[in-house]
Formats: C-alpha cells, structure tokens, sequence
C-alpha cells in the first residue's frame, strides 16, 4: 500500500517546487552570491537556495524564508540555525567577519524586494537559467 502524502508534503512538489524565474530573481536580489560566504558566481561559485526555515521545521517557500547560498554553505549548513550556522561560517572564513554580521547580511537579503522582471527579462534574453547565469550582465 502507497504511503498517503500530506497536503504540505504534495505541495512540495519536488525539484519543480519553484520557477526559474523566481530561483534567478533570487538570486539576482542576493547579488549573485552567497549571502553566508560571499563567494559570487564570478567567482565559480555554484548557485542554491537555502531555507532559512527548513522544511523539515515547518518553513516554507516564501521568498522571505529563501535565500541565495553555494552549494558549499548550502550542504554543509543542514539543519543548523541561522544563528548557529553563521557562527560557523565566521569561524571557517576568519577573516574579521563576525557571525553577527553574517546574520544581518542574511536576515537583509530576505526582506529585499524580489526582482521578478528582471529575472524574467534576463531567463527571456538567455533562454535557460544556465545560461543566465553563466554572464548576467551581457
């Protein structure tokens, strides 16, 4: 007998749980960059969402609990608190960074405006999120 999903659970849908558009505004509004280590897709960082909420602890998709990590602090962060992993991320970039100011960095990004045309425009312009990312200022 099949396992019976919850309502949560089905709505999660996966890896379709969010458009390209909506991932590449996110992170253009994180500046193409990690919000937790700072390294940049110029940098050859490999671009993720995080939730600042996990999933598992009732967050959601909202564009406020998403933010841009690599896939580096994205892994390694877990279930970890913002507040907990920040400290970490302080730890392991030692280079006068406090873990408070990475907190401020992260809890900023997720209450910016959301830059959806723009995304749009750009995913419009390159044709794939791949693409888009590879020279987004072209």
């Amino acid at each position: 007998m099949a396992k019976k999903l919850t309502a949560r659970q089905a709505a999660w849908n996966g890896g379709g749980w969010i458009t390209p558009v909506r991932r590449l505004s996110i992170y253009l509004r994180d500046g193409l960059a990690c919000v937790w280590c700072g390294d940049a897709v110029e940098d050859g960082a490999q671009l993720s969402l995080d939730h600042l909420r996990c999933h598992i602890n009732g967050g959601g998709n909202e564009s406020t609990n998403l933010v841009t990590a690599c896939k580096r602090c994205n892994s390694s962060r877990g279930k970890r608190s913002v507040a907990a992993f920040a400290r970490a991320v302080a730890a392991y970039l030692d280079h006068g960074v406090t873990a408070e100011e990475i907190v401020r960095r992260v809890r900023a990004a997720a209450r910016r405006r959301v830059p959806t045309e723009e995304g749009r425009a750009l995913l419009a312009r390159r044709g794939t999120l791949t693409r888009s990312l590879a020279n987004p200022a072209a």
